[in-house]
C-alpha cells in the first residue's frame, strides 16, 4: 500500500474511533451526571520508516479520556435527587464491589435502603447501608449527612481521587478504580445539594457541530484514499504502456 493511502486509511479509522465517542456522549446528553468521552491524538510510524520523511507517519487515537468537568446543575424539586457540586462522587455497593458515579437520582427500596438509579445500594461513611423510612420526609445537608425527623440516619460517602487517570467507566454511568494503588479520600470544598441533579457535561449543541467536523474530515480523506488508487492504477497503465 502507498504511503498517501495509508495515512488516509489510518486517519479513516482514527476518524471512525473518534464517531464511536461522540456518538455515546449523543446518546448521554440527558444522562444526569454523565462525563464525556474525548479523544487524544498521537501519530505512529512503523519501525522501518523510523528515519524516513515524516509523511510515513499516521494518525491514531492514542486513548480515550474522560472529560470530568462539572456539569450545569439543576433544579427538579424531587428530595431524593442530590447533585454533587465540586470533586468527588456517591459511592455505590455494586455485587462486584464499589462504584462511583455522580448521577444522584435515588431512591427507595420497599425496605427502606437508599439505592441509585439502577438498584445500587447508596454507601455511606464507614461502608455501611443508608436505611430510611419510606413514609417520612427525607433531608440531606450539605456535607452529605441524611436526617429524618431531625434524627441523623447516616452520611452519603463522597469520595474524591488524587488522579483520575486510574478510574474507567463501567456502563449505566459508572466508574472503577483501576489502580489497586489508588485511594479514595473525602474531598474539600464539596456540597451536597437536596433537590437537584447535575446535568451531562456533553451539549448536544457542541456534539452536533463536533460531528459534522468529523464527517467532513471523513469525507476528505475518503478522497485522499480514492485518490491514491487512481496514481496506482494511472501509475500501473504506464509502466504497461512503457512495457510494450
Amino acid at each position: 500500500m502507498d504511503s498517501l493511502t495509508a495515512i488516509a486509511a489510518s486517519g479513516l479509522r482514527a476518524r471512525m474511533e473518534s464517531l464511536d465517542l461522540l456518538a455515546n456522549n449523543i446518546a448521554n446528553a440527558s444522562t444526569g451526571g454523565y462525563k464525556a468521552d474525548r479523544e487524544f491524538y498521537g501519530v505512529y510510524a512503523a519501525e522501518e520508516a523510523r528515519d524516513a520523511d515524516q509523511a510515513s507517519t499516521m494518525p491514531v487515537i492514542e486513548r480515550p479520556w474522560i472529560d470530568f468537568a462539572q456539569g450545569v446543575v439543576q433544579v427538579t424539586g424531587n428530595p431524593l435527587d442530590v447533585a454533587i457540586s465540586g470533586a468527588g462522587f456517591l459511592a455505590v455497593q455494586a455485587p462486584a464491589g464499589t462504584l462511583y458515579t455522580r448521577n444522584g437520582r435515588l431512591r427507595l427500596a420497599a425496605d427502606g435502603r437508599l439505592l441509585s438509579a439502577e438498584g445500587y445500594p447508596l454507601r455511606g461513611v464507614g461502608g455501611g447501608v443508608l436505611t430510611l423510612q419510606p413514609s417520612r420526609p427525607v433531608d440531606i445537608t450539605q456535607d452529605g449527612t441524611v436526617q429524618q425527623d431531625g434524627n441523623i440516619v447516616g452520611q452519603l460517602e463522597i469520595a474524591d481521587f488524587t488522579s483520575t487517570a486510574g478510574l474507567a467507566k463501567q456502563g449505566a454511568n459508572y466508574l472503577r478504580v483501576t489502580d489497586p494503588g489508588l485511594r479514595p479520600s473525602t474531598p474539600t470544598g464539596t456540597a451536597v445539594e437536596q433537590g437537584k441533579l447535575e446535568a451531562s457535561n456533553t451539549g448536544s449543541a457542541e456534539a452536533a457541530v463536533h460531528l459534522v467536523s468529523v464527517m467532513r474530515q471523513f469525507e476528505m480523506l475518503q478522497k485522499a484514499v480514492s485518490l491514491g488508487a487512481e496514481m496506482n492504477r494511472q501509475a500501473v497503465e504506464e509502466v504497461a504502456k512503457i512495457a510494450t
